[in-house]
C-alpha cells in the first residue's frame, strides 16, 4: 500500500471516529469509513492521480483528502481534534464500548481512561446507571481485560510496515548500511509485536538519520551503537550498529525467543564455548560469527528458521536434523479467499482477478459474502451473475483456474445461507461466523462442529473471529472443533489479514496434531490486500506447517479433488 493512500485512509478514519464520538450522523460517519476503506485499498498512490479517480469518493471527501495531501491534515479534522477530549478517545480503545458509553461516562461520570472505568466498577458507581446493568458491566470488564492483556503490542501488519519504511529511509541515506536487517519477535512472525528491534553494519550517522524522522515522537535513548525512538504508531524502535563480522552471531541473538537463546547458550557450555551477540568463542577463539548458519552448524544443529526459535521443539529436532520443510510464500499456488464490490470489497472482479493473475496464481477463488450478511444486500441471483461473468473472463486468463466461491455465514444453530442443491454449483465454500460472538461455549463449539459436519461447507473461515486490539476470539473447545474438521475433511483457514491472524500459529499447532489440513488466504477486499499471503504464511511457519498441511499449495489436480471428496 502506498504511503500517501494509508496515511489518508488513516486521517479519514480518525474524522469519522471523532465525528461519531461528538454526535454526527451514523450515514456520514459511514461514509468517510468507507471512503478510508476505498484510498487504502486503491492500488496507485493518491499523489500520481486524481483523489476523484477513486470510486466512492465525493467532491467534499476529496476536497479533505486533497488538503491532506497537501499539508498533512485537514481543517475539519483539526477542529475535531480540539473539541472531543482525549479520555473520550482513550474510553474508546476499550473493545465493547462505544462512543456513546465513552461520551456518557466521561461527561456524567468524569471517567476518562480504561482504568478509571476499572475503579468506578470496582466502588459500585454504575450500579443503577440506566444502560449499565451487570452484563453491559460483564462486557466492560471483559473489554478493559483484552486492553491490559495486549500490552501496548500492535498487529504485524503495523510493525513490519514501520520496520520496512525505516530500512528504506536508512538505506536511502548518503551513507546507506552495508546491511540492515529487523531482528526480534517481527522477524519470529509473531502475530503481535511489542517493539521492533533493527541491526545494521554502518556508520553512527545512521542513529542522528532515524532520530530525525517525522515519525519519530519520542527519542528515548541515543548514542552511536544504539538509539530507541518512540513512534507515532506507538511503537518503540531500537536500532543497534553491530560489526560487520559478528552479523550473523547478532542475528541469532536478538531474534531467537529468550527460551530458544538459553538453549542455545546451554548447548554452547556444554561443550566449553561462550555465545553471544558478538559470536560463538572458545576463549578468546572465535569459533563462528558472520553467519546464521554458521552458529548453528558449529553447535552441531540445522539452521533453524527464525518463525520456530521459541523452544518449543525445534532445538532438539535441530540436533537430530529433523527439521520440517516449512511451507513458504512461494508453495502457495492460489488464493481461496477473496471479495470483490459486489459486497464488501472496494475493487471490481475484473480488477481482483487481474491482480491475481499478476502474482502469478495457479488458481483463484472469489468468496463475497451469501444473502445471511444483510447489510452486503446479496442475493443467489446476483451470484448467479457473477458466476457468468467469472466463466466470460476466463478465456483471458488460460493459465489460472478462476473458481467461483462463496463466504457463508454460520447461523447461531450452526446453519448456512444456502441449501446443499445451491452450495453444489459453488466450487469453494468457506463459511464463518460474522455475528453472536458471545454465545456460551458449548453452543459456540456446536455451532463450529455442525458447520464442520454440513457437506456443503469445505472451509472454516477465521475461525476465533477474532481482531486484534478491537474483538477478543469466541470461546470454544477447539479441541473438539479441530476433531470434527479432521474427521469430516473440513479445512480450517489462516486468514492472513494481519489483525485477523486467525488461526492464530499456537492453535494451528493443536490442530494439525489433530490431523487438520488448511488453506492460507488473503480475505482480500481490495487489490492491495492479496499480498497479506505472506503473513499467513509467517502463522503457518511458527506452527511448522509443510506444504503438504496446506491445499492451497497443493496442484490444481489435487485441490479439485479434494474439494469433491464427500464429507
Amino acid at each position: 500500500m502506498a504511503r500517501s493512500n494509508e496515511a489518508a485512509a488513516e486521517a479519514l478514519n480518525e474524522y469519522a471516529e471523532l465525528f461519531a464520538l461528538d454526535g454526527g450522523d451514523p450515514f456520514r460517519v459511514r461514509s468517510y469509513q468507507k471512503a478510508a476503506k476505498a484510498i487504502a485499498g486503491h492500488p496507485r498512490d493518491l499523489r500520481e492521480i486524481s483523489v476523484r479517480d477513486v470510486p466512492g469518493i465525493g467532491e467534499a471527501i476529496a476536497k479533505k483528502v486533497e488538503e491532506f495531501l497537501a499539508r498533512g491534515g485537514f481543517r475539519q479534522l483539526d477542529a475535531l481534534r480540539a473539541k472531543v477530549p482525549d479520555g473520550v478517545r482513550r474510553l474508546t480503545r476499550i473493545p465493547s464500548l462505544g462512543p456513546k458509553t465513552a461520551l456518557f461516562l466521561y461527561r456524567e461520570l468524569g471517567i476518562d481512561s480504561a482504568e478509571a472505568l476499572a475503579d468506578a466498577i470496582a466502588a459500585g458507581r454504575l450500579k443503577g446507571v440506566k444502560g449499565m446493568g451487570p452484563k453491559t458491566v460483564d462486557n466492560l470488564l471483559a473489554g478493559i481485560e483484552q486492553l491490559r492483556s495486549s500490552g501496548g503490542r500492535v498487529h504485524r501488519g503495523i510493525a513490519f510496515d514501520l520496520a520496512q519504511q525505516v530500512i528504506a529511509v536508512l538505506g536511502g541515506q548518503a551513507s546507506p548500511p552495508e546491511r540492515i536487517a529487523y531482528a526480534g519477535s517481527l522477524r519470529r512472525m509473531r502475530e503481535t509485536v511489542g517493539d521492533i528491534d533493527i541491526l545494521a553494519v554502518g556508520s553512527p550517522g545512521l542513529m542522528e538519520a532515524l532520530r530525525a524522522q517525522p515519525f519519530v515522537t519520542e527519542v528515548v535513548a541515543a548514542g552511536d551503537k544504539k538509539t530507541s525512538v518512540r513512534t507515532d504508531r506507538g511503537l518503540q524502535i531500537d536500532l543497534r550498529l553491530v560489526p560487520a563480522e559478528s552479523w550473523g552471531a547478532a542475528l541469532v541473538y536478538f531474534t531467537g525467543g529468550k527460551d530458544h537463546n538459553v538453549r542455545l547458550r546451554e548447548i554452547a557450555v556444554r561443550k566449553g564455548w561462550k555465545l553471544s551477540e558478538y559470536g560463538l568463542f572458545e576463549g578468546e577463539r572465535v569459533i563462528a560469527a558472520a553467519t546464521e548458519e554458521d552458529i548453528y552448524a558449529a553447535l552441531g544443529m540445522q539452521w533453524v528458521p527464525p518463525p520456530l526459535r521459541e523452544d518449543m521443539g525445534e532445538v532438539e529436532a535441530a540436533l537430530k536434523h529433523e527439521l520440517p520443510e516449512l511451507v513458504q510464500r512461494a508453495d502457495l499456488k492460489g488464493d481461496l479467499h477473496t471479495h470483490t464490490n459486489l459486497t464488501d470489497g472496494v475493487a471490481s472482479l475484473e480488477e481482483m482477478v487481474a491482480a491475481a493473475a499478476d502474482l502469478g496464481h495457479s488458481y483463484y477463488a472469489v468468496t463475497d459474502h451469501a444473502p445471511d450478511l444483510a447489510m452486503q444486500r446479496m442475493t443467489l441471483d446476483k451470484a448467479l451473475e457473477q458466476r457468468a461473468a467469472l466463466e466470460a473472463l476466463q478465456a483471458k486468463y488460460p493459465r489460472m483456474r478462476l473458481l467461483h466461491g462463496t463466504e457463508l455465514n454460520i447461523g447461531p444453530d450452526g446453519s448456512v445461507d444456502w441449501p446443499l442443491e445451491v452450495l453444489e454449483g459453488f466450487d469453494v465454500r468457506v463459511a464463518s461466523v460474522h455475528s453472536h460472538f458471545t454465545q456460551p461455549r458449548e453452543e459456540m463449539t456446536r455451532r463450529f462442529i455442525a458447520a464442520c459436519e454440513n457437506p456443503g461447507v469445505h472451509i472454516i473461515g477465521h475461525p476465533t473471529t477474532r481482531k486484534i486490539g478491537k474483538r477478543p476470539p469466541v470461546d470454544a473447545d477447539w479441541d473438539a472443533v479441530f476433531d470434527a474438521a479432521a474427521r469430516t475433511g473440513t479445512v480450517l483457514e489462516i486468514d492472513s489479514f494481519p489483525d485477523r491472524a486467525d488461526l492464530p500459529s499456537d492453535l494451528v499447532r493443536r490442530a494439525k496434531h489433530r490431523g487438520v489440513r488448511f488453506s492460507i488466504d488473503s480475505d482480500a477486499h481490495a487489490v492491495p490486500h492479496l499480498g497479506n499471503q505472506h503473513y499467513g504464511v509467517g502463522i503457518a511457519q511458527r506452527a511448522a506447517l509443510t506444504p503438504d498441511d496446506v491445499i492451497n499449495a497443493w496442484p490444481l489436480d489435487r485441490l479439485l479433488a479434494h474439494l469433491a471428496a464427500p464429507t
